[in-house]
């Protein structure tokens, strides 16, 4: 059972690499994530190559997506579902563009956390209003 902390890096890191290109700008916001969120709080960033080396092996298994999403499902409290969203959906808009990868793994990260449809949206948009270009 992995912690989660490990469980939203995990997340990220899924979304991130969903288009099979982890850009510059998803990369540093997933560090400027753990670093600046409270949720992060005690977390050893020294780790965070180890967690995102560790997801993608698990990413590279047979069914590891589904297995992956089970650990996170599994490892995050229910209060920290909508954060774990929120952070995803971050990650997912932080270069500007969402893939249809990227908007697929959302949906199914929001079906695994039983994300209600109207949360769902409405962080989706929040995320987009974010990272809108000027």
């Amino acid at each position: 059972m992995i912690e989660p902390q490990t469980a939203l890096v995990y997340k990220m890191v899924m979304v991130s690499a969903a288009d099979s290109d982890m850009t510059d700008s998803e990369i540093g916001r997933i560090g400027e994530i753990v670093n600046q969120l409270s949720v992060f709080s005690g977390f050893d960033t020294e780790q965070l190559t180890d967690i995102a080396r560790d997801c993608a092996d698990l990413l590279s298994q047979e069914d590891g997506l589904d297995q992956g999403l089970d650990q996170i499902r599994d490892a995050l409290p229910e209060r920290l579902r909508d954060t774990a969203y929120v952070l995803t959906c971050d990650i997912a808009t932080a270069d500007g563009k969402t893939s249809q990868e990227e908007l697929r793994l959302l949906e199914m990260i929001r079906h695994s956390l039983e994300i209600e449809r109207p949360t769902a949206a409405a962080i989706e948009r929040a995320a987009r209003a974010r990272y809108a270009p000027a």
